[in-house]
């Protein structure tokens, strides 16, 4: 699964401190794939926190774990008001067919 969130950062400084301390914190929880902060190239003041996880319960258990609490909900709690978790159901690696996945939504 995918969890993209935006932010409107005014302060880029802090922002990216805040973003490396609450990837620190994501990466070390079980399920973590990937994690990268960036910003947009049509409004430099929007940025995104986006996480791949293994499963959405890996996802959700991370986000109420400790030490992710503690080093990360101050940033992520500055997160623009928008659906940020998604399920992956098509995917494609380089030179490879698109493959479809199985929603994990009962």
């Amino acid at each position: 699964m995918i969890s993209i969130l935006q932010f409107d950062v005014s302060d880029e400084s802090t922002f990216l401190e805040q973003a490396r301390e609450a990837l620190e914190a994501l990466a070390a929880r079980p399920g973590y794939i990937r994690g990268s902060a960036g910003r947009s190239t049509d409004e430099p003041t929007r940025w995104a926190l986006v996480t791949e996880w293994a499963n959405v319960g890996s996802y959700r258990r991370a986000l109420g774990a400790y030490e992710v609490k503690l080093r990360a909900t101050a940033l992520l709690a500055q997160a623009i008001d928008l659906p940020s978790a998604f399920e992956e159901l098509l995917a494609a690696a380089p030179g490879a067919e698109p493959s479809a996945g199985a929603s994990d939504r009962a």
